[in-house]
């Protein structure tokens, strides 16, 4: 006997909807193993053909969730394994390079760019603001050393040197303007990273760059800023 037909497309219907159940299912237990650094679980599910670039129900990508949970060995596995695009972003726009240079895995960061040919310079957030929010000094030369660019802008038109001035990194905010980071440049706020020095209490900081502004453009700074109003 033949299922009436609405019985029957209720039937594909649950069916299509519990493999999509199962699918979900799949990628975020693949993202919790890596983030687990469980390497055989990965690569058992690797073998039986899981697609390592999918993003689970939360955003987060296995490689990024990887690296910033410190899980190295399925870390180096994912970067190794030749179906991950190393370039692809979480849902936050994070790639496994920018995490790495949060991380401060000068290691991983050179092994992406030059081993796996990793973006570094492109729109929006950037391994450069990644690096300088976290001060990593070495990874922040690496960057500019490989050509990337100093006044990289975020989606809010953040730059590298305003969160490096915002995290009281002051080695890595003298080399971000050795490198030629404008002072002038403001973000969506019309903050610049004087500003961003006043609002984040970094007095020391925010002295020397005053001190800079005067030397470069011959007069004292006048803040613009919304939020300085």
């Amino acid at each position: 006997m033949k299922l009436p037909v609405f019985r029957y497309c209720f039937a594909i219907g649950l069916t299509f909807f519990q493999g999509l159940v199962f699918a979900s299912q799949a990628i975020d237990d693949f993202v919790i193993h890596a983030k687990m650094n469980d390497q055989p679980a990965i690569i058992k599910a690797l073998n039986a053909g899981h697609n390592p670039n999918l993003i689970d129900s939360k955003g987060h990508l296995a490689i990024v969730a990887a690296i910033s949970e410190g899980s190295w060995d399925v870390a180096n596995l994912l970067i190794n394994y030749s179906k991950t695009e190393i370039n692809q972003q979480n849902a936050f726009g994070e790639s496994a390079l920018m995490m790495a240079a949060f991380m401060g895995r000068l290691d991983l960061v050179k092994r992406l760019i030059n081993d796996k040919k990793a973006e570094f310079s492109h729109p929006g957030w950037t391994p450069l603001h990644y690096a300088a929010t976290n001060g990593h000094l070495d990874i922040v030369r690496f960057l500019l050393d490989k050509g990337a660019y100093v006044d990289p802008e975020s989606p809010n038109q953040t730059t590298a040197l305003m969160m490096a001035v915002r995290g009281g990194h002051i080695h890595v905010v003298k080399e971000l303007l050795d490198r030629g980071a404008s002072l002038s440049q403001m973000n969506q706020l019309q903050m610049t990273a004087i500003d961003f020095a006043d609002q984040f209490n970094q007095v020391e900081i925010a002295k020397g760059l005053r001190s800079r502004w005067l030397k470069v453009y011959g007069s004292p700074y006048i803040s613009t800023s919304k939020l300085a109003h």
